[in-house]
């Protein structure tokens, strides 16, 4: 039986902040991954992904980007070699091809069952993020069997789906960059529209993460967000490295838009009638965000240094979107499931969750002693789910586990 202070579940690059800020400390731990560092930005990413943020903003504490080009979005590929580099770096403890088979919470200590054995620890880390399941509707088993259903971690290429039209279920940053990829390869997309987040790529001559940035915007605690829980659960911005893809952009490529997916009966495919409020809805959110950012350059005296506001044009969405769509025999051939992820813990055999099935904490300390948790939306402050926000949250984190391995010490 392998025995140590601290276990890391994951070796994202949350994880191995983490194993960076322990190393810091001095605290003995080790870093376990069923694949290895990056695995999942090599095995759950199609091949024309890149980052939505500029390389300038995915640097790791410790290793800022350097490259040639920070204003360039970096492959998945490229960011798993990253992350790579970084596991070297930092000299990374690590137990690879280690695949997380139980955890349990007996006599004030953690036993972490795994593929290799059993590791016994004080504190426990989980670092696996938020988006190691991908949701599928329930419904999704009344289409018709003629038609290919498949999730964004299992997607590499349009070659992977059978000729013929595709509806494409959700208009977040996945659904719409997918969305835009099938249609350029010469397909017919019908897009399902839910709740999503409007963002330009650029606003003012700077990329929009700039001024996420810079107006304080991502360092937003949690305690100070009004209705944390909902902040938490928004759908990633409609954005993509070099281009835009807000769903005007979408219809000028001639992608169909229709409203959210909302029941399959009897082979059709039935939308919602409440496209028009959700587009609504969207931009007047976009407009209020850039709103506050135009305060924060007339009060910082910079009018005369940047570009005057250049608002993306309302939506105009179709006016009589259709409410059906026949798919038993109909030109569908093919449904995209971009409707998002959910975090997969089933394997915490801990009385932490609450009745959603999500952790619970706060900060990301969880109310089971010695537990905590990484690489959720708005952990700490706005920017925990972006790689940026690795170096504040581990920092924090160490902090408060340290502080759990003293009071242990001393009881």
């Amino acid at each position: 039986m392998q025995v140590t202070t601290v276990v890391i579940i994951g070796a994202g690059h949350a994880g191995l902040a983490m194993s960076r800020a322990l190393s810091m400390k001095s605290v003995e731990h080790v870093v376990i991954d069923q694949g290895g560092p990056g695995h999942a930005w090599r095995t759950q990413r199609w091949d024309s992904l890149k980052t939505l943020t500029p390389n300038w903003a995915n640097g790791l504490p410790g290793m800022p980007y350097e490259g040639t080009e920070p204003n360039g979005f970096m492959t998945a590929r490229m960011f798993a070699s990253q992350i790579e580099r970084y596991a070297d770096h930092i000299a990374a403890p690590l137990q690879t091809k280690c695949r997380v088979e139980r955890v349990r919470y007996l006599s004030d200590r953690y036993f972490v069952e795994t593929s290799q054995g059993p590791i016994v620890c004080e504190a426990l880390v989980i670092a696996t993020g938020a988006a190691s399941r991908a949701r599928v509707p329930v419904f999704a088993d009344q289409l018709p069997g003629r038609i290919t259903q498949i999730t964004p971690d299992r997607y590499r290429t349009p070659l992977d789906l059978p000729n013929g039209n595709v509806l494409v279920v959700g208009a977040s940053a996945t659904g719409v960059q997918l969305a835009r990829e099938l249609q350029l390869s010469g397909r017919q997309v019908t897009l399902a529209v839910g709740n999503h987040v409007r963002l330009p790529r650029r606003y003012r001559g700077q990329d929009i993460e700039y001024w996420l940035d810079r107006c304080g915007i991502y360092d937003e605690r949690a305690e100070d967000i009004a209705e944390v829980a909902r902040a938490r659960l928004a759908p990633s911005p409609q954005l993509i490295g070099d281009h835009e893809v807000d769903l005007n952009a979408l219809q000028r490529l001639g992608i169909d838009i229709v409203g959210r997916l909302s029941a399959v009966r009897d082979g059709e495919a039935l939308f919602s009638g409440g496209l028009s409020n959700v587009i609504t809805s969207a931009d007047l959110k976009m407009n209020r965000l850039l709103d506050r950012i135009d305060t924060f350059i007339e009060r910082s005296n910079r009018v005369h240094t940047d570009k005057d506001p250049d608002r993306p044009v309302p939506t105009t969405g179709p006016v009589n979107p259709r409410l059906s769509q026949n798919l038993d025999g109909g030109s569908i051939s093919s449904v995209v499931w971009a409707t998002g992820f959910r975090p997969n813990h089933t394997w915490l055999d801990v009385p932490v969750f609450d009745q959603r099935g999500l952790i619970r904490h706060t900060s990301g300390v969880c109310p089971v002693p010695g537990l905590f948790v990484l690489g959720l939306p708005i952990l700490g402050r706005r920017r925990s789910q972006h790689i940026s926000g690795a170096g504040p949250d581990t920092r924090a984190m160490a902090h408060q586990l340290l502080k759990h391995l003293d009071m242990r010490r001393a009881a």
